[in-house]
């Protein structure tokens, strides 16, 4: 049973290939937005088929045969709409909003499609904040990924919560709020990845974005037809210098980065409950591009699950291998058409026109993630391309590109053998995940969170990842490596210096809590021909 939770976002539908052209250029699915429209094409057909996504917010869309606000429009068709964790009443709670987040992900418009537009969505109005708060909120977050018989694989969160609510005092960001600690605990027992909308201006929603598990969204704006520069309103940078106002209370303490990955934001057609289009801006509509990938992803691993594909396993599911893979795809620095850097197709910069190489994440081993650009642009061509090759362990050399979900015992280190040499200044990306182990407090041993239950930090181990040449044994000497001591995301965009055979050594450097480490890790590089 696996799922990925994803906070904010878009998504879109299924095209004909004369559609195709139309929302094709400038658009935030086109080739130079994720590039999703032609996995919707012959011969991917990936639409999200018979796969549950969910979306959690204060309102809902409105259900075609339910509420008079979509009497005149069935471009979305939820699956089932809940007020917390009961049934939507007809009328009540349906919010333009969550209309257009939902759009992003399932609208099935001929003209406007979502990124999945055959996925099944299951939505939950948490209600007005004024009479709901954390404890509401995780349990209609907790009903959503019940739902589909337990089989959710992504939900969308495109709201927050403001620390000024938060019942702790003198609350910061420091992972440890009611409603962090509910998406960090629900993504490892729901197997869901969460992605939630970065936090987006000063005083902003910035409750849940200090969790670990999740995936969190900053977005882009458009120049000469292609999202590739993170919008100037994402409330996203280091800035915790000494006597800043903002530390603890809009970033994350400690230096722990709050950006995952970064998707189209700015100027997104959107249709209203009216069937009538508008444009908006935010990290609400750039969370849903990412939770509707998650859908074509699942639903290719589970065509390939279907003929017993080799290298294909129910592990395919798990919430961190959607993550490794989403984020180890995603785009940097546009190739120069060489594939020497992994054919990438866009260069991303950041506010103030840095590129990765700028970037201290590019510098320091120690920072996997950049302040603004996360690990990168979501791309979901590219992610179905790094998902493809299926999952390889390291009893046998692995190829060029592929993924892998699997343990580490304490003090050990795991070893994958690539097949080929890699190619002297060709990149390799490399990205390792693991979840922070939160645990309920079960107090009627229901094995289900309720409205008087907490939840227990049992903090992170800590992994470490290096790239390591093999040709000389008798020296070996780690070429790149990613050494954060405060994340669960280990990272390695590096260079290779010299025709040669590498291996990816995993490591456990620290046991904090238990002595088995589950972790997923997901590669891609440039084999010598």
């Amino acid at each position: 049973m696996n799922k990925i939770w994803i906070i904010c976002g878009l998504g879109v539908s299924c095209l004909t290939v004369p559609v195709l052209a139309s929302v094709q250029f400038g658009s935030s699915l086109g080739s130079g937005g994720i590039d999703v429209l032609k996995l919707h094409q012959p011969p991917y057909n990936l639409t999200g088929s018979k796969i549950a996504i969910g979306q959690v917010e204060i309102g809902r869309p409105g259900m075609f045969g339910l509420d008079k606000a979509v009497s005149k429009n069935r471009a979305i068709s939820p699956v089932a709409v809940f007020f917390g964790t009961t049934l939507a009443k007809s009328n009540s709670g349906v919010d333009p909003h969550a209309y257009n987040v939902a759009a992003v992900m399932v609208s099935q418009d001929k003209a406007w499609p979502g990124v999945a537009p055959d996925a099944r969505l299951y939505s939950s109005a948490v209600g007005s904040t004024k009479n709901m708060g954390q404890p509401e909120e995780c349990l209609s977050t907790q009903h959503i990924a019940l739902q589909n018989s337990g089989d959710v694989r992504a939900i969308n969160f495109s709201f927050g919560e403001p620390l000024n609510r938060d019942p702790r005092p003198e609350a910061v960001l420091d992972g440890q709020a009611l409603l962090t600690l509910c998406i960090d605990w629900s993504s490892r027992v729901h197997d869901v990845v969460y992605a939630i909308a970065g936090n987006q201006g000063k005083g902003g929603i910035p409750i849940p974005t200090d969790n670990f598990n999740g995936i969190n969204v900053a977005f882009s704006s458009l120049r000469a037809g292609i999202f590739n520069k993170v919008h100037v309103s994402n409330l996203a940078g280091n800035n915790q210098g000494v006597g800043n106002r903002l530390v603890g209370k809009e970033f994350n303490i400690g230096g722990r980065r709050s950006i995952s990955l970064v998707a189209p934001g700015s100027n997104i057609p959107l249709l209203n409950p009216d069937g009538k289009l508008n444009k908006s801006t935010g990290s609400s509509f750039a969370a849903p591009h990412v939770t509707a990938t998650v859908a074509l992803l699942q639903e290719f691993a589970d065509r390939q699950l279907r003929i017993k594909q080799p290298n294909w396993t129910i592990d395919a599911r798990n919430h961190q291998v959607m993550k490794a893979v989403l984020l180890n795809s995603a785009d940097k620095i546009q190739d120069r058409g060489d594939g020497l850097w992994l054919g990438m197709t866009r260069t991303l910069v950041d506010k103030q026109n840095r590129d990765w190489f700028a970037s201290d994440a590019y510098k320091y081993a120690k920072i996997p993630l950049d302040d603004q650009m996360g690990i990168g642009h979501l791309n979901a061509f590219r992610a179905y391309q790094q998902f493809l090759p299926g999952q390889w362990q390291p009893a046998t050399s692995i190829p060029a590109i592929g993924w892998d979900y699997n343990t580490i015992n304490t003090a050990s280190s795991v070893e994958y053998t690539l097949a080929k040499p890699l190619k002297h200044n060709s990149f390799v990306a490399i990205t390792l995940t693991w979840d922070r182990l939160v645990e309920l407090e079960d107090k009627n041993k229901n094995q289900e969170y309720d409205v008087n239950e907490s939840f227990i930090d049992k903090r992170l181990n800590n992994l470490d990842l290096d790239l390591v040449k093999v040709d000389d044994l008798t020296t070996e000497v780690a070429t790149c490596s990613s050494l954060s001591e405060i994340d669960n995301v280990e990272h390695i965009f590096c260079p290779i210096p010299a025709n040669g055979n590498y291996k990816i050594r995993v490591r456990f450097k620290e046991q904090v809590n238990e002595p088995t480490q589950a972790y997923s890790l997901a590669w891609w590089t440039v084999a010598v021909n």
